[in-house]
C-alpha cells in the first residue's frame, strides 16, 4: 500500500497540464479518490489561459483498469435496482465519470491521452473523451463491461461508433473482442503509434507542437468539427462559415495575413 496521491499533476513551462494516473498496484483503476483528483485537474485546465494542452498518461504496466468497482461508488441515489435509478445513477453519479468526460469534450482547448499498457472499460471512456489519442506498440483496448453482460455507458457505446463506426463498435462492444495498438489504429480509435523505447518522447513532442498552434483556432475547430459531425454536408459548411466569421476578426490572424501579403507582394520586386 501507498500513501501517494493516485493522480499526480505538474506543468511544463510551454503550457502543458500532465495528468499521471498513479495507482500502479491497483492497475490505475479509477476510484472516488482519483476521479476527484481528475476533475479538479480538468478545472484547473479550463479556468487558466496560461495553460493549453493536457496530457493523461500513467504509471505501470497498466494504462487504466477501469473504474474500481471494489471500492464501491459513492452518493448513489435511493432504488437503484429500478431501471430509472440505474439511468440516474449512470448519469450523475459512478464518482462523476459521466459529467467529468463531458467537460472534457466541451473545452476548447485539446486533451492528449497517451497508452502504454492496457486501457479498458472507465479508462476507454476517458480516452474517448479526448481530442487525441496516442499510443505505445504495447498498448491494448477492450470493454469488459460485456463480461458481465452490459454496456459501457459513459460514452462508451455513443463516442465509440462516432469515431469507429458501428462496424468496430460491434466488434469490441457486441463480440467483446480486444484489439492491439495495430488494430485500434486501423480501426480509427488512436491516431498514431510509437515504439514503446521512445514513446514518452514522442507523445511530449506532439503536445509541445500543440502547445504552439493558435488557440483560437483550435477551440473553434473542436467546435466545428463536432458540430459537423451531426449534420449534412450544407449545414457543415454553414458551421465552417460561422467559425471563420469569428476567426477572421482574430488581431492575431489580420496581423499575420498583412505579414504574409506584404512578403508575397514584395517578392520579384528589383
Amino acid at each position: 500500500m501507498t500513501d501517494a496521491p493516485h493522480l499526480l499533476t505538474e506543468d511544463t513551462e510551454d503550457g502543458i497540464l500532465i495528468a499521471t494516473l498513479n495507482r500502479p498496484d491497483k492497475l490505475n483503476a479509477l476510484d472516488g479518490e482519483t476521479m476527484d483528483l481528475f476533475e479538479q485537474a480538468v478545472l484547473r485546465f479550463r479556468d487558466t489561459p496560461e495553460l493549453k494542452v493536457f496530457l493523461i498518461r500513467a504509471t505501470g504496466r497498466y494504462f487504466c483498469a477501469g473504474a474500481d468497482l471494489r471500492s464501491g461508488m459513492r452518493n448513489e441515489i435511493p432504488q437503484t435496482r429500478s431501471a430509472r435509478g440505474i439511468r440516474e445513477n449512470h448519469r450523475i453519479n459512478l464518482n462523476g465519470m459521466h459529467r467529468i468526460y463531458d467537460e472534457m469534450e466541451h473545452i476548447e482547448k485539446p486533451f492528449v491521452v497517451a497508452h502504454h499498457g492496457m486501457c479498458v472499460g472507465g479508462g476507454l471512456e476517458m480516452s474517448l473523451s479526448c481530442d487525441f489519442r496516442l499510443a505505445a506498440k504495447s498498448a491494448g483496448y477492450a470493454f469488459p463491461e460485456g463480461l458481465f453482460g452490459v454496456l459501457p455507458a459513459s460514452n462508451g457505446v455513443s463516442r465509440l461508433t462516432r469515431l469507429c463506426g458501428p462496424h468496430w463498435a460491434r466488434w469490441l462492444i457486441m463480440a467483446n473482442k480486444p484489439a492491439n495498438a495495430d488494430l485500434a489504429l486501423t480501426m480509427g480509435l488512436v491516431h498514431q503509434v510509437f515504439p514503446d523505447e521512445s514513446f514518452a518522447d514522442e507523445v511530449l513532442d506532439f503536445c509541445h507542437h500543440l502547445a504552439k498552434q493558435n488557440g483560437e483556432q483550435m477551440g473553434a475547430a473542436k467546435i466545428a468539427i463536432e458540430m459537423c459531425a451531426e449534420v449534412g454536408p450544407e449545414m457543415g459548411r454553414h458551421v465552417e462559415r460561422m467559425a471563420n466569421s469569428a476567426l477572421m476578426q482574430n488581431p492575431e490572424y489580420l496581423a499575420g495575413m498583412e505579414k504574409y501579403l506584404k512578403g508575397v507582394g514584395g517578392k520579384g520586386k528589383s
